[in-house]
C-alpha cells in the first residue's frame, strides 16, 4: 500500500511539474492549478477597477497587455458591465492577507485578480502577463493561482561607480526587477573609482571625485590600465526621477554611501578627510582610483570634520530616498593608516577602545545614531561586525553565510548575498569561452541552489533572514549588452530563490520554464546570455566518441565544426549526434532565432599536463 501511495504521489508531482513547465511562470507561484479551457484576448476584453485609486494600476495593466499581447483593452471603472464582455478585474480584497500576495483566476469569461494591497495586484498583473503565449497566440490558459513571496527582501545591486549607466537604462533594469517580482534596488553610488551622486554642499564631489583619469581594462593592475578620462554623476533631480519610477513599480531604492573605506574619490576631492596629506598606500597625492581592488586610504576616524562631512552628505541623500534603509558599506577597510595616525590613536585612547577594529565599530555606531535620529536604519556589509555590531544594524552577509548566521542568532536582521552563489559578476562557464569577469565561478545552477535559511537556525532566528540579493559589481562591465549578459537569466534563478516556496523549487523544471523566458527576454529587447549547447557523450569500442547536443532555449539553431575552425553562420547545422574520431574536437554554438550567437564551446576539453 505504501509503495502504491508513493507511486501515486510521484505521478501527481510529475504531472504538476509538467503543467507548471507548460505555463512557464517565473518565479513559480506558491499554488497553481491548471484548468480546462482558455480565454481569448480580443476587442471584447476590458479592464475594470472599482475606484479611482486603482486607475494607475489599471493603466499599467492596459499598457503592459498591449505591449505583450498586441491588444489594448479599454478601461472601465465601478460596476460597469457589458453583455458578452470579457473582463480583467482588479479588486482589493481584505481576505488576501499577505502584503504582496494575490489570487488570480482565469476563466473563459475573464480574469479576476484580487489582493489585499496594490503591491499584490501589481504582482498579479505580472503573472498574468506571463500567461500570454510567446508564440503570438491570443489565448490564455485557464488557471487558478494563489501566490505570495517567501521573503520580504528580494533584491539586486547595481554598481554605478565602476561604470555608469543612463537613467533610461536604470529604468529598464527596474522594469525587469518588477517583472521578476524583485522589490529592492540597491544602488551603489560612492566608491574609490568614482562618486556618482550630486551633493550641493560639496561641489568638488562633482568636479573632482566623479572622474578618474584611466580605467583598468584587463586583469593586470599595473599594465592593463588605459588613460581615458571616465566619469559622471547623477543629479539630485535624476535621483528623484529614478526613485519615483521605481516606486511606481513597487521597487524600493536603497542607496549605498560607503564608509569608512572605499572612499578614495571623496578623499581626492577633500584631502583633509584622510589620515594624512598624501596617500598612505603610495605616498603620492590622492587621485580617484583607476584600478580595482582594496585601498588602504580611508576616512580618518580621529577627525571630527569627517563626521561633519558625512552627516552633511547624508542630510542631502536621505530626503531623496523614501526607503527606511541607508546602506553604509563598511567593508574592506584596512586599518593600516589608522594604526599610524595620531588622531585615530588619540580617538582609541579617548573612547577607551581596544584596537582599530573597535574603532571601526565606534565609527559605524556613531553614524548609525545619526542615521537613526533621522528615522532611518543602516545596512552594512558583514565587516561592520568587527569590534562589535551596532544595535539596530542589518547585516549584509557576502563572504559566506557564517556572519549572517551569527548576526541572526544575535537577533539582527540579515540579507544573504554570498559571493559563491549570488555575485553575478562571476563567470558563468569556462573563462576561456566567456567575456572577462572579475573572478569566481557562479553558473546559473549555483545561483538556483542557494538556500537563504541555513538549517543551523531555529524558527525564531530564521525570521531574521529577510531574503537574498544578487550583486552585480561592474569592474569589467561597461556596456549595457554586457550588463544584460551577466544578469539574464541568472536573475530568474534569484527570483525563484526569493519568491517560490522551498518545497516547490526544482532545477529541472526551472530549466524547462527558462526556454520560454529566453523568448520573453528577446521580445523585451534584453540581450540575455544564450546558453551553449549541452553535450552528452558515448565512447564507442573503437575509441571514437558520439556527441549529442541539445538546445536549452528551444528556439536556436546549433552550428558546429570539427576541422578546428571557429563556428560562424556558415558552419554545419547540427541535426543528429556527431561521431568524433580519436583526437578530433567539435566546436559548437547556438544561434538564437538566427540572430545572436552564444559563446563557442568545445569537446573534448584539453587535459592539463602535470608538471
Amino acid at each position: 500500500m505504501n509503495r502504491l501511495l508513493s507511486i501515486a504521489l510521484l505521478m501527481i508531482c510529475t504531472l504538476k511539474l509538467s503543467a507548471q513547465s507548460k505555463i512557464s511562470i517565473i518565479p513559480l507561484p506558491a499554488k497553481l492549478e491548471v484548468r480546462k479551457g482558455s480565454l481569448t484576448l480580443d476587442k471584447n476584453v476590458y479592464i475594470s477597477y472599482p475606484s479611482a485609486n486603482l486607475k494607475d494600476l489599471a493603466m499599467f495593466a492596459q499598457s503592459s497587455i498591449e505591449e505583450t499581447a498586441g491588444i489594448k483593452p479599454e478601461l472601465r471603472t465601478g460596476m460597469w458591465m457589458q453583455r458578452k464582455a470579457k473582463t480583467i478585474s482588479l479588486n482589493i480584497d481584505s481576505k488576501v492577507t499577505s502584503k504582496e500576495g494575490y489570487v488570480l483566476e482565469v476563466t473563459a469569461n475573464g480574469v479576476a485578480i484580487k489582493a489585499g494591497t496594490e503591491n499584490g495586484l501589481f504582482y498579479g498583473i505580472q503573472t498574468l502577463l506571463q500567461l500570454v503565449p510567446v508564440n503570438g497566440a491570443k489565448k490564455l490558459p485557464c488557471v487558478y493561482i494563489e501566490d505570495e513571496p517567501r521573503f520580504s527582501w528580494r533584491g539586486m545591486l547595481m554598481d554605478n561607480c565602476r561604470h555608469m549607466f543612463s537613467v533610461d537604462y536604470i529604468k529598464k533594469f527596474i522594469d525587469q526587477l518588477a517583472k521578476h517580482k524583485l522589490n529592492k534596488f540597491h544602488w551603489h553610488l560612492t566608491e574609490d573609482q568614482g562618486w556618482r551622486i550630486e551633493i550641493k554642499k560639496y561641489p568638488k564631489l562633482q568636479e573632482i571625485a566623479a572622474y578618474r583619469n584611466g580605467t583598468q581594462i584587463g586583469p593586470n593592475r599595473k599594465k592593463d590600465v588605459d588613460s581615458i578620462k571616465y566619469g559622471g554623476y547623477y543629479t539630485q533631480e535624476q535621483i528623484k526621477e529614478v526613485v519615483a519610477y521605481a516606486t511606481s513599480r513597487f521597487v524600493e531604492v536603497i542607496p549605498e554611501i560607503e564608509m569608512p573605506g572605499h572612499s578614495v574619490a571623496a578623499i581626492t576631492a577633500y584631502p583633509y578627510l584622510a589620515c594624512g596629506d598624501v596617500s598612505f598606500e603610495n605616498g603620492k597625492p590622492f587621485e580617484v582610483r583607476k584600478v580595482w581592488g582594496v585601498s588602504k586610504d580611508l576616512y580618518c576616524a580621529g577627525n571630527d570634520t569627517v563626521f561633519t562631512f558625512l552627516e552633511d552628505v547624508l542630510n542631502e541623500v536621505m530626503p531623496l530616498f523614501p526607503s527606511q534603509y541607508i546602506h553604509i558599506g563598511g567593508d574592506e577597510a584596512p586599518h593600516d593608516a589608522w594604526h599610524t595616525c595620531p588622531k585615530c590613536q588619540a580617538r582609541i585612547k579617548k573612547e577607551g577602545l581596544k584596537d582599530e577594529a573597535a574603532l571601526q565599530s565606534w565609527f559605524i555606531q556613531r553614524m548609525e545614531k545619526f542615521i537613526n535620529s533621522k528615522g532611518k536604519k543602516i545596512i552594512g556589509w558583514e565587516e561592520i561586525m568587527q569590534g562589535g555590531l551596532a544595535d539596530n544594524a542589518t547585516v549584509h552577509s557576502w563572504l559566506g553565510v557564517e556572519s549572517g548566521l551569527k548576526a541572526a542568532k544575535s537577533g539582527h536582521d540579515v540579507i544573504m548575498s554570498p559571493y559563491s552563489h549570488l555575485y553575478i559578476d562571476g563567470y558563468q562557464a569556462d573563462p576561456k569561452i566567456e567575456p572577462m569577469a572579475i573572478g569566481y565561478w557562479v553558473p546559473i545552477d549555483s545561483v538556483y541552489a542557494f538556500e537563504p535559511v541555513h538549517p543551523a537556525l531555529n524558527e525564531t532566528e530564521a525570521k531574521h533572514i529577510l531574503g537574498a540579493q544578487g550583486n552585480l559589481w561592474t569592474e569589467f562591465i561597461g556596456t549595457e549588452d554586457y550588463f544584460e549578459y551577466m544578469v539574464y537569466p541568472r536573475i530568474a534563478a534569484l527570483a525563484e530563490i526569493d519568491w517560490t516556496p522551498k518545497a516547490l523549487k526544482n532545477f529541472e523544471d526551472f530549466k524547462g520554464r527558462l526556454s520560454t523566458q529566453y523568448q520573453r527576454y528577446d521580445k523585451q529587447g534584453i540581450q540575455f546570455r544564450i546558453p551553449v549547447a549541452i553535450s552528452q557523450t558515448v565512447v564507442n569500442p573503437d575509441s571514437s566518441v558520439k556527441v549529442t547536443l541539445n538546445d536549452p532555449t528551444k528556439a536556436s539553431t546549433i552550428r558546429y565544426t570539427t576541422d578546428g575552425s571557429d563556428v560562424n553562420e556558415q558552419s554545419s547545422v547540427y541535426k543528429q549526434p556527431v561521431v568524433l574520431k580519436k583526437g578530433q574536437v567539435i566546436r559548437y554554438a547556438l544561434f538564437f532565432n538566427n540572430k545572436r550567437k552564444s559563446s563557442t564551446d568545445y569537446f573534448p576539453k584539453p587535459v592539463k599536463q602535470a608538471k
